[in-house]
């Protein structure tokens, strides 16, 4: 079974996006790239990142995107998400990110953006930008066992991927059960639920980006470039 690439966090920087395709033709067995959101972001002109993941060169892997935090905020503010507005961004942020990531988003993108999907499920795994709660659920390494039980619990999958936090950690549920009391007109139940093993992995962001073998269920925790600098290394 061959392995998949996940990145997130580019936000406009199509350099770390070239950097990390070059990483992967260097690899083998791997077939699938997933971008798990943050293709876009306040600092930069993302319009020559958004034009080559829509077109990817002959060659190169091509991109399986979702949206995230970022591309969120933009749609919401451009009416692409009904009443809302980029409240979030405007209140943790300011005014002035706002206007910054509406210049850095040419409204030709925009339709491709809100086609985006929220996440993806392949195999037993869940691939989301933060959470099944909520594109913005920070998780982390300080995140509680609970907290990350119910993420993975709502969607009925054994590893959730994350991109929100910008880390790459993988955490390990290691089974156990949970008791619960009802109470109810009939009187007090009580149910044990077996808690299966379960993992959430954080894949990093920008130059820092994952590789997973489904197969093996190994992870390797990369940073682009980081391979050419090994093969360069040598003696003569």
């Amino acid at each position: 079974m061959a392995r998949w690439a996940l990145v997130s966090g580019l936000q406009g920087d199509l350099e770390v996006y070239e950097a990390i395709q070059r990483d992967l033709r260097q690899v083998r067995r791997v077939d699938t790239l997933f971008v798990l959101g943050d293709l876009i972001g306040p600092d930069r002109d993302a319009n020559a990142l958004l034009d080559r993941l829509q077109d990817p060169r002959r060659g190169e892997l091509a991109p399986q995107c979702i949206y995230g935090w970022w591309e969120d905020q933009l749609l919401a503010e451009r009416g692409y998400r009904g009443e809302r507005r980029a409240d979030p961004l405007r209140q943790q942020f300011g005014q002035a990110a706002v206007e910054a990531l509406e210049q850095a988003v040419d409204p030709g993108h925009l339709a491709w953006l809100a086609a985006l999907q929220f996440g993806f499920i392949e195999l037993d795994c869940a691939l989301l930008h933060g959470s099944s709660a909520d594109v913005g659920d920070w998780l982390g390494p300080e995140s509680s066992p609970l907290l990350l039980l119910d993420r993975l619990t709502r969607m009925d999958v054994n590893r959730l991927f994350t991109a929100r936090s910008g880390q790459q950690f993988r955490i390990e549920l290691t089974g156990g059960g949970i008791a619960s009391h009802v109470q109810d007109l009939e009187g007090q139940q009580q149910q044990q639920q077996s808690v299966p093993q379960r993992q959430v992995i954080g894949i990093g962001a920008g130059v820092h980006y994952t590789l997973y073998d489904p197969g093996t269920d190994r992870f390797d925790f990369l940073t682009a470039g980081s391979r050419s600098q090994e093969r360069a290394r040598g003696f003569s």
